[in-house]
């Protein structure tokens, strides 16, 4: 099933790679590369689905996510949170936040898709 997926993603060569990937399995992609154009992006349209980078400009995926839980319209959509940090107390920080899961930065186009599958899923049954 296609999901409206939105990719939070300030570096353009690893969001291009995100994208077409998403793109093949027949997802339809929002891009933003900075926090604002994400927030606005969010504002306008609710995505299925957040693939979101810690580090951004003008603030963090965890503000971002912690600003997507707290609101009441978008506190149900699944958080991926997609960063170089890999540290355990980055991981938690991370879940804790709000994200509904941690995947470190390399890794593998197939590795995304089936962690964002569940994701798609459940919001496309709401």
């Amino acid at each position: 099933m296609a999901a409206n997926i939105l990719l939070v993603e300030d570096e353009p060569a690893i969001q291009e790679l995100i994208a077409f990937n998403l793109n093949q399995a027949g997802h339809h992609v929002l891009r933003a590369s900075t926090a604002e154009a994400a927030l606005t992006l969010v504002r306008n349209a609710l995505p299925d689905l957040v693939l979101l980078d810690w580090m951004l400009p003008g603030a963090s995926g965890v503000d971002i996510a912690k600003r997507l839980r707290s609101d009441e319209r978008t506190k149900h959509i699944p958080i991926i949170m997609l960063t170089a940090r890999s540290d355990e107390q980055d991981k938690i920080t991370g879940l804790e936040s709000g994200a509904d899961d941690y995947i470190t930065k390399p890794f593998s186009p197939r590795e995304l898709l089936a962690a964002s599958r569940p994701c798609c899923a459940a919001a496309l049954r709401r």
